[in-house]
């Protein structure tokens, strides 16, 4: 399994490659623009064309985005429908642009109404946009979430639902977040709960769904429905079921990306020398994936 983070754009998107290089990643995750608001200049050309070509002058592979926390595929409200919509749809179209392998999305957050009919507005959504954009090489990568209020996607049936709705379209994956399983109640931490996870996930969406892992210990124990991620080996998770991850087969093809707190002020953007807290982490990775 590769192994990577998320890195910031400050500076250009192309900046996310050189710090993804200085920390020896080998794949890769960023947000293609300001996460905490719905507008966006267009991204620069030369920029795209520098990302593009130091992704492969790296080999980084994956890369991936995450979308804005704004979007809320899942509401009835008619203005934000339209504006997640719309937002959602210039997400995958900066990716795409991009060339990254998918866009990684939460579901969204039912504010009204049950369950279901947020399932079903999410997958309304998703084939809006789809229809909209048909000739995109993106994916979009729903995001198992954690269950906390009243977010969607905690359960493998939800993210199944909105798989089924959309007919199993090829152009949807899906991204596992380490934290998110564990406060959703899936005990990956244990030996019989890490072999009932995926066996319940391989029955019900299948492995060939799956396109990345977000790498990330927890704040708070299992089923706590609480997303407050944690440094590799410090939280609930431990150090063990990180490794089962890295070395288990039927994963071997993907990528896990951490997502832990960064250093804070490191450098204040600059791009010389390694964020202590991202470097500890990537190296305990690598360290459970090689020995």
């Amino acid at each position: 399994m590769r192994i990577g983070a998320h890195m910031s754009i400050a500076g250009g998107v192309s900046k996310a490659v050189d710090r993804a290089v200085l920390h020896n990643c080998e794949a890769l995750q960023i947000f293609t623009k300001n996460a905490s608001q719905w507008d966006a200049a267009p991204l620069v050309p030369d920029e795209v064309r520098a990302f593009r070509r130091g992704v492969e002058k790296a080999e980084l592979t994956p890369v991936v985005s995450h979308a804005s926390y704004l979007i809320n595929l899942a509401t009835a409200v008619p203005k934000l429908r339209a504006q997640s919509i719309n937002t959602f749809i210039d997400e995958l179209d900066r990716a795409d642009s991009l060339g990254l392998l998918g866009v990684v999305i939460h579901p969204g957050t039912c504010t009204s109404g049950t369950e279901d009919e947020g399932l079903h507005r999410i997958a309304q959504a998703i084939r809006q946009a789809l229809q909209k954009r048909p000739n995109l090489n993106t994916m979009v990568l729903l995001e198992h979430t954690a269950g906390q209020g009243r977010t969607l996607g905690y359960k493998f049936e939800h993210l199944a639902t909105i798989l089924k709705e959309l007919n199993g379209s090829p152009k949807i994956g899906i991204c596992l977040d380490t934290c998110h399983l564990l406060a959703a109640g899936y005990d990956i931490a244990s030996a019989s709960g890490y072999q009932k996870t995926f066996s319940s996930f391989k029955k019900l969406i299948g492995i060939d769904r799956l396109r990345v892992f977000h790498g990330n210990d927890s704040k708070k124990p299992c089923g706590s429905r609480v997303d407050r991620h944690q440094h590799i080996g410090d939280g609930f998770l431990g150090l063990e079921p990180f490794k089962h991850l890295l070395t288990d087969q039927n994963f071997s093809h993907l990528a896990m990306l951490i997502e832990t707190e960064k250093t804070k002020n490191w450098e204040r953007g600059k791009i010389s020398t390694p964020d202590p807290l991202d470097e500890r982490n990537l190296n305990t990775l690598k360290s459970l994936r090689d020995t």
